[in-house]
């Protein structure tokens, strides 16, 4: 099973491509467990994804590391700026929300931008939230990351898949079925010749290429489903 391929890539410290679906983003995202993270991982995201190499965070690590949605951080800051109020995200097209909180370096970063500086920041978001798993994290977080930074955060929703089936959900209840710590790296592929996002056919074309697991989000969705239900 491609799921099974997908977990056993996960747990290598491997790439996996998902699709979320056609009626909603329709765009596939490269997938690594964030503690894997090394510096050609991102510089890999960088050359062949090209999108926003974000981390999604389990909810249970980003309460405990105290993150807020950035558009709770914007409604608390409005009255002071009304821009924040004019530009307020509600009226996005594929979904309700946006799962974005706020963006970090490490603190051992310089510019926070390099391969080398995200790939640090990345795989220390991923060993602390491992941490986190087992209780508040707040000060330890501001100890070790500063913000604003180049590696955007994005919480995933409390129910995962089976609230929201955003690339963030996805990619969490996925490296959580393999057992990995929830945080994991994600980064949009990007179509350099249509300007568009990548297509499912030259996702599926890139990852038999270069002998990735591809997987749509009704596997995941499925597998994580039948998690839950032997619970």
């Amino acid at each position: 099973m491609s799921i099974d391929r997908a977990l056993q890539a996960l747990r290598a410290g491997n790439f996996v491509l998902v699709h979320d679906a056609s009626d909603r983003e329709n765009e596939v995202d490269m997938v690594i467990a964030a503690e894997a993270v090394e510096p050609h991982h991102v510089a890999t995201m960088r050359r062949d994804a090209g999108g926003l190499i974000c981390v999604a965070l389990h909810p249970s690590i980003a309460d405990n590391l105290g993150l807020p949605y950035m558009t709770e951080v914007y409604d608390a800051a409005s009255p002071r700026y009304n821009v924040l109020t004019t530009t307020k995200p509600d009226d996005l097209p594929y979904d309700e929300r946006s799962a974005f909180s706020i963006l970090v370096n490490h603190r051992q970063t310089f510019t926070g931008i390099t391969d080398g500086d995200r790939a640090l920041t990345i795989k220390e978001l991923g060993k602390l939230g491992a941490k986190a798993l087992d209780g508040p994290m707040v000060e330890e977080f501001g100890r070790n990351f500063r913000s604003p930074g180049h590696i955007p955060l994005l919480r995933a929703a409390n129910g995962l898949v089976l609230e929201r089936k955003g690339h963030t959900e996805l990619a969490v209840a996925l490296v959580e079925i393999a057992g990995i710590t929830p945080a994991v790296a994600i980064c949009e592929m990007l179509d350099a010749v249509t300007n568009r996002a990548l297509s499912w056919e030259k996702a599926v074309e890139y990852a038999g290429e270069k002998e990735l697991p591809y997987l749509k989000a009704a596997e995941i969705v499925e597998a994580y489903a039948k998690r839950e239900r032997a619970r």
